[in-house]
C-alpha cells in the first residue's frame, strides 16, 4: 500500500459522492453510462472492503504486532476475507503494468471463493477484462486511471476515517441514482425514484420482526428503504429482505448494495421471478411475507405465458394476463406470496392495468370480488426513469377493515423538472395522510364500495371516482362591453394624438 500520507479529517458525504462521480470521467465518451456502472460500482466496494481490510490489519498490529499468525487467526472472523494479491492496492501497485483488467478479474474470483456463500457469483457477471472498454492498450490505461481514482486520499474508505457505514451506501446509492438519469430506457432495470420508494416504505409500515419482500428487486433499493423504515420506527434491526432479480449484473449490484447498507440479513436470488420463483420454502412452495413490494417492469413482452397456464404454484388461478403485458403477471405471483393474516403490497403499475379489459379485466374483478385491493394511487407522469408516462401504486391487504377501496389523484402536485419530475415530502406526506384517514377529499380522494366498483364493470380509472373537474368561472359580460368601450376610446385618443405628431413631422396631408 502507498505511504502516501492519509488525510484524517472528518470525510462528508459530498467529498465522497463528488469523487465517485468524478472517476467515471475516466470513461465518458469512450463507454456507454449502461455499461460502465458495473466497473465504478464495483470498484467502489472492492476498494471499501480493501480498506476495511487494511483498517482492521493496522488495528491488530499496534495490538499483536510480534505474532502475525494471531493477527491473521484475527482477520479470520472478519465480515469480508481478501486472499493476498487481492486488494485494492496490490491491483493499484501495479497498475501501470499490462493485464490490468484480468488481474482484476483474478482478484475478484479469490474474493468470491474465499467468501463462500456470501459472495457466490456475485462477479461473474462483471468482467473488467472485456473487448467493450476498447483495443488491449486502450483497456489498461482506462483501467490504470480507474485504479487512480479510486486510489486518491479523498476516497480513503477507512472506518477509521470515514464513521459511519452511511457514508459509503449513500455514495453507492448516489452514483447509481445518476446512472439511472443517464441510461434511458434500461435505467427502471435496476433503480425506482428515491421519492417513490420512500412513499411505499412509509405506506406498508414494516414493523419489527417483518419478513419484506421485491420480487423484481433490482439494485435494492426499495427493499432497504423498507428496512430503514424498521429501523426509524422501532429502533430495531430484527427485519429480514428478501428479493429476487432476473439480470445478473443488476443482481451483483442488489448484492453489494446490501452489504455497502449493513444490510446483514438479506436473502437475494438470481433468477426470473414469473418462470422460476426462487425464495421456496423446504417444501418447495412459495415463501410467504409480511410486505411485498415492487416496481416490476411495465407491461412486459415475453414474461412466460407459455408455461403460466401449468403453473404448478397456482399463481394464476385467477386468469393467465396477455401474452404480451406481464403486469398482471408479477401482482399474481405477489397475491400469492403474502402471509394470510399480516400481509399487504405495494406495486407501481402503468394506468393500463387500471382498466384493460379480456383477460386482465378478469383477474381485476376476482381481486376487488375478494375484497383484497385496498388503496389505488395515481402519480404524476415524468417521475420514472426512461418513461415519461404516469404511473400508478396499487395497495393490497390480506386482511381489510371494510370493503372499500380508497382513490388518490395524486397526479397533479408535484415539483417540476426538466427531464424527470419529482413528489417532494410535503407532496408524500398529503399522500400518506390521505391513505391513513381513509376520507373523501375533494378532487383528491374518493373512497368507493365494492359495488360502485362494480357499476363501473371494475374499471379502477381514477377519474371515474375523484372529479377534478374545475368548473370555468363566468364571465361577466356586462363588465367585458363596458371594458371594452374603454379601451376602444382610449385607442380613438392614441390615434389622434398619434396623427398630430405626424403633422407636426411633415406627414400630414
Amino acid at each position: 500500500m502507498p505511504n502516501a500520507p492519509i488525510n484524517q479529517d472528518p470525510i462528508f458525504q459530498a467529498e465522497v459522492n463528488k469523487a465517485v462521480w468524478s472517476a467515471c470521467d475516466t470513461f465518458r465518451g469512450t463507454v456507454d453510462p449502461s455499461i460502465y456502472k458495473d466497473f465504478i460500482l464495483t470498484m467502489l466496494f472492492l476498494k471499501y472492503i480493501s480498506d476495511v481490510h487494511q483498517d482492521k490489519v493496522d488495528e491488530f498490529t499496534v495490538e499483536y504486532g510480534d505474532s502475525p499468525e494471531l493477527i491473521a487467526a484475527m482477520m479470520e472472523s472478519q465480515s469480508f476475507k481478501i486472499p493476498t494479491g487481492a486488494t485494492f492496492w496490490d491491483l493499484y501497485e501495479h497498475r501501470f503494468e499490462a493485464g490490468n483488467g484480468s488481474r482484476i478479474d483474478q482478484a475478484l474470483h479469490a474474493i468470491e471463493e474465499a467468501n463462500g456463500g456470501k459472495l457466490k457469483n456475485v462477479f461473474q457477471d462483471i468482467s473488467f477484462n472485456t473487448d467493450k472498454l476498447g483495443d488491449e492498450k486502450q483497456k489498461n490505461d482506462i483501467l490504470r486511471h480507474l485504479l487512480e481514482d479510486f486510489g486518491k486520499d479523498t476516497l480513503n474508505l477507512r472506518p477509521s476515517r470515514v464513521g459511519s457505514l452511511d457514508v459509503i451506501g449513500n455514495a453507492y446509492e448516489y452514483l447509481i441514482k445518476h446512472f439511472a438519469a443517464s441510461s434511458g430506457k434500461s435505467a427502471g432495470e435496476f433503480y425506482t425514484p428515491p421519492e417513490v420508494s420512500d412513499l411505499l416504505s412509509i405506506i406498508l409500515e414494516p414493523q419489527q420482526g417483518d419478513t419484506i419482500c421485491d420480487p423484481a428487486c433490482g439494485s435494492g433499493s426499495l427493499l432497504m428503504k423498507c428496512g430503514k423504515q424498521v429501523q426509524k420506527n422501532s429502533g430495531s434491526k430484527q427485519y429480514a429482505l428478501f428479493g429476487q432479480e432476473a439480470i445478473g449484473s443488476t443482481w451483483s449490484l442488489a448484492k453489494m448494495n446490501m452489504f455497502l447498507h449493513g444490510e446483514d440479513n438479506h436473502r437475494i436470488e438470481w433468477g426470473d421471478t414469473i418462470r422460476n420463483p426462487k425464495l421456496l420454502a423446504q417444501d418447495g412452495g412459495l415463501l410467504h411475507f409480511d410486505i411485498v413490494t415492487a416496481n416490476p417492469p411495465f407491461s412486459l413482452d415475453k414474461w412466460g405465458h407459455e408455461d403460466a397456464q401449468s403453473d404448478h404454484f397456482g399463481r394464476f388461478r385467477r386468469g393467465v394476463p396477455p401474452k404480451t403485458k406481464g403486469d398482471y403477471a408479477f401482482i399474481s405471483h405477489m397475491i400469492e406470496t403474502l402471509k394470510p393474516e399480516s400481509g399487504r403490497m405495494g406495486v407501481v403499475v402503468p394506468h393500463g392495468v387500471l382498466f384493460r379489459a379480456s383477460s386482465e379485466g378478469k383477474i381485476r374483478k376476482q381481486l376487488i370480488e375478494e375484497n383484497l385491493l385496498d388503496t389505488v394511487i395515481g402519480l404524476p407522469e415524468k417521475l420514472f426513469f426512461g418513461t415519461g408516462i404516469p404511473a400508478a401504486i396499487l395497495l393490497f391487504k390480506k386482511q381489510k377493515d371494510d370493503k372499500k377501496v380508497l382513490f388518490i389523484d395524486a397526479s397533479r402536485e408535484f415539483k417540476s423538472g426538466k427531464n424527470q419530475n419529482q413528489l417532494t415530502p410535503d407532496n408524500i406526506q398529503k399522500i400518506v395522510d390521505t391513505y391513513k384517514a381513509r376520507e373523501n377529499v375533494d378532487k383528491y380522494a374518493y373512497l368507493a364500495t365494492l359495488e360502485e366498483i362494480a357499476e363501473n364493470d371494475f374499471n379502477l380509472n381514477i377519474p371515474r371516482y375523484v372529479d377534478t373537474f374545475e368548473e370555468e368561472e363566468e364571465i361577466d359580460l356586462v363588465a367585458v362591453r363596458t371594458e371594452r368601450l374603454a379601451l376602444q376610446s382610449e385607442l380613438a385618443e392614441l390615434e389622434a394624438e398619434m396623427a398630430g405628431y405626424l403633422e407636426e413631422l411633415g406627414y400630414g396631408k
